[in-house]
């Protein structure tokens, strides 16, 4: 349920639910790592272990018509959004039943049916994208909010601010959502700007910003659902600044030597699913409901990533289809 703008945003959620899609994000990405290694799949794929809570909490609190505008690190967008883990891993693995017929592979993959649309690997260049789909929810009377979401190291990048910018002026219904897992790829954001709390960044366009624990669900699903009354009831654009850690490398193949010594340990004590689990320890749901969970949907994961591998692979015939100039 909402209430209306100005009040405290809520939705009723189940805790237990949260955290299945946590583990489905989560079994996802670890089990793409495993294909990936083994040359199951191919090419430039960026893992989002340890994000999860922001996409489950985001996805949530928007509207089933809201589009979706991720980064290169989308799987965990594109799962939220509904896109079916099948058809994820069919795309990933290059076969024909794939989400796009195993031509956009990790990086490049999108999904409209699923109001995801799509990766890129330029930094930061979904977010004039979804201006533009904001815009034209003005002038076709949808009313739709529209989000991107980036790293912090795309906050630098001169498109992300044109896009604020423009957001700001036009007063368009658009949520800029920085996922802020400290590293610009291998770089800590504290090198690269002089004040990293970039939330901040707001006040210059003269629009909400706010910095959000983004590993928790429900914080993000509040911060989010707050913003898309915002903008759906005239209030303009927002930032949110989701605080987070990745618990991979910056892609598969990174090996990591610009770490701090025990800053994975501390990041691993603190990342979505441990601690959803302990909350839900803490209120009295036992721990064999909560393994159960973990391993039903590792057994849904592994079946569907055993399904698409089994799976008649893209003709080579067509690769000249589907293109424009």
């Amino acid at each position: 349920m909402t209430r209306s703008l100005g009040k405290v945003w809520e939705m009723v959620t189940d805790p237990l639910e949260d955290l299945r899609w946590l583990w489905r994000l989560r079994t996802f990405e670890l089990t793409i790592r495993e294909l990936r290694l083994d040359g199951r799949v191919v090419g430039s794929v960026h893992l989002g272990v340890g994000q999860e809570a922001i996409a489950v909490g985001a996805v949530s609190a928007l509207g089933p018509a809201d589009p979706v505008f991720a980064t290169y690190r989308g799987h965990n967008w594109a799962l939220a959004c509904g896109v079916p883990s099948e058809a994820l891993f069919a795309e990933l693995m290059g076969r024909a039943s794939g989400i796009n017929g195993g031509r956009g592979g990790s990086a490049y993959f999108s999904a409209p049916a699923y109001r995801f649309y799509g990766e890129n690997s330029i930094v930061g260049a979904g977010t004039p994208h979804a201006v533009g789909a904001a815009l034209a929810g003005v002038y076709d009377g949808s009313n739709r909010v529209s989000l991107t979401v980036f790293g912090d190291g795309a906050m630098n990048q001169g498109g992300v601010h044109e896009s604020m910018n423009l957001a700001a002026a036009r007063n368009l219904p658009v949520i800029f959502l920085c996922e802020n897992n400290y590293w610009s790829e291998m770089t800590p954001i504290t090198e690269t700007t002089r004040d990293p709390e970039l939330y901040k960044r707001a006040a210059a366009y003269g629009i909400h910003g706010e910095r959000i624990d983004g590993n928790s669900v429900q914080e993000v699903r509040s911060a989010v659902g707050r913003a898309v009354e915002r903008g759906r009831n005239g209030g303009g654009p927002t930032l949110i600044e989701a605080m987070t850690a990745r618990l991979v490398g910056h892609y598969i193949g990174d090996v990591e030597h610009y770490r701090r010594p025990g800053e994975l340990d501390a990041a691993k004590a603190a990342e979505p699913i441990v601690r959803l689990r302990e909350e839900l320890l803490r209120n009295g749901i036992p721990e064999e409901t909560l393994d159960a969970i973990e391993d039903e949907v590792t057994r849904e994961t592994q079946a569907a990533a055993e399904r698409a591998a089994a799976s008649e692979p893209a003709s080579p015939a067509t690769v000249k289809e589907h293109l424009y100039a």
